[in-house]
């Protein structure tokens, strides 16, 4: 007989104070945060990055853009490739985060934009500025997905009931096994990403090359997680049976595979 594991349907809300009801998703935020802050005090002292100005006061400011940027992106980006057609119709809705609904990808574009504004701000290059918050960031994306599993949300695709770590996922409407998903892609985007960026950005590197290890990595590590994870039930699969995470971490791993060469092929020919 086969035992499945069921998920322990932990109340989404950590802490009542009276009216204010506090997430454990939200948790999940404050803590990637923290994470970022901790990691990039760290980064800042580390020998390829002495030297340049990056001082505590720094690192708070450029936090500051990240999380507006993060926040903005990530709600904005759900709104417009998940569900267009809905918010088109309900715009006011956008602004209603407390219902849900956040997307990595929209998440990193508005970081992007808000790292463009910064590095504006402090004249600084660009991309000498995401080369340096890239190994900061995965540890984040580990904890959003520990919240993903405290609230039992973005459960994976049915499981052979053998697998010994299949989980029954009550909120999915059936009894079925699945694969944990959320914690594949705690441990592929999150854990391992950061170890490969970290290690590879603990030497001076050409400009630009984590930037695009980064978006080369996650791609490619989403990608493969995503066959794991059941695809949005108002989605379903996309073509080439493909979900919308998947196809949105194509032009990501494009992108990232051109930055990074480019990136050597620009520190090989003497530039800088």
């Amino acid at each position: 007989m086969v035992t499945m594991l069921i998920h322990p349907q932990w109340n989404p809300i950590a802490l009542q104070l009276g009216p204010l009801a506090v997430h454990w998703y939200g948790i999940s935020y404050l803590a990637a945060f923290a994470l970022f802050f901790i990691l990039a005090l760290r980064r800042s002292r580390q020998p390829a990055w002495a030297g340049q100005a990056w001082s505590r006061e720094i690192v708070e400011d450029l936090l500051f853009y990240g999380v507006l940027g993060v926040i903005l992106g990530g709600r904005l980006g759900y709104c417009l490739f998940y569900k267009p057609g809905y918010y088109a119709q309900h715009p006011l809705e956008v602004f209603a985060v407390w219902q849900g609904g956040m997307s990595f990808h929209g998440g990193m574009l508005g970081v992007i934009a808000a790292m463009v504004l910064w590095a504006r701000r402090q004249k600084k290059p660009w991309l000498q500025v995401t080369d340096f918050i890239a190994p900061c960031v995965p540890t984040g994306l580990a904890a959003g997905r520990v919240g993903n599993f405290i609230n039992g949300e973005l459960w994976g695709r049915v499981a052979d009931p053998s697998l010994p770590w299949a989980m029954v996922f009550p909120q999915s409407g059936t009894l079925l096994p699945r694969h944990p998903s959320q914690a594949y892609q705690f441990l592929l985007e999150g854990l391992l990403l950061f170890c490969m960026l970290w290690w590879y950005g603990k030497r001076p590197r050409p400009l630009g090359a984590l930037s695009g290890l980064f978006l080369l990595g996650y791609g490619l590590l989403r990608f493969v997680a995503e066959y794991f994870r059941e695809p949005d039930a108002f989605l379903g699969l996309l073509a080439l049976n493909m979900s919308m995470g998947q196809w949105l971490c194509v032009p990501m791993m494009l992108c990232g595979a051109l930055l990074w060469r480019h990136a050597q092929r620009a520190s090989v020919g003497g530039v800088s």
